[in-house]
């Protein structure tokens, strides 16, 4: 009884990290999703040779210093916060398997990111800066929808059968 307990008191502060180390995760990964678009919408207007060689820079390093090491953070302390749903229901709930599907979008999203870099630093970026004026929407959509999801949990009642 009393080992059950002291399990369970380390088991939430274990928890209460890993949720700590999740959302700064998220919110600095979130910054780059939101910067970086920008960056390439004044990049496709810069018609000089020295901004769009600083734009290079600055995409790449804020893709490849920021961006990918807050992901990563994100993801891993995602898989070890879904951790306590197995130990607690031995279920995945609904709201999760959505946010978790907006997750793989948002990771879609910054491989194209990467790739748009990519195109820009061999000078042969086909797109207007309308365009990317888009694709940087996509990310505050995603936001919205997963902090619903996370907050409001609207499909509560729906445990989605992966058993284990």
């Amino acid at each position: 009884m009393l080992r059950d307990w002291v399990y369970s008191q380390v088991s939430m502060n274990a928890y209460h990290w890993i949720m700590a180390i999740h959302i700064i995760g998220v919110v600095c990964w979130f910054s780059g999703l939101f910067y970086l678009p920008r960056l390439f919408v004044y990049h496709a207007m810069a018609k000089d040779k020295t901004s769009q060689d600083n734009f290079k820079i600055m995409e790449y390093k804020l893709n490849y210093f920021i961006m990918h090491p807050a992901m990563a953070v994100s993801l891993i302390s995602g898989i070890f916060l879904m951790h306590f749903y197995f130990i607690r229901q031995h279920l995945i709930p609904t709201w999760l398997l959505s946010k978790l599907v907006l997750v793989l979008i948002l990771f879609i999203y910054q491989m194209f990111c990467g790739h748009y870099i990519r195109a820009f630093k061999a000078d042969r970026n086909v797109h207007s800066h309308k365009f990317y004026r888009f694709f940087n929407e996509i990310p505050s959509i995603l936001l919205v929808a997963i902090v619903i999801l996370v907050v409001v949990k609207p499909f509560t009642g729906g445990w989605v059968g992966i058993d284990i």
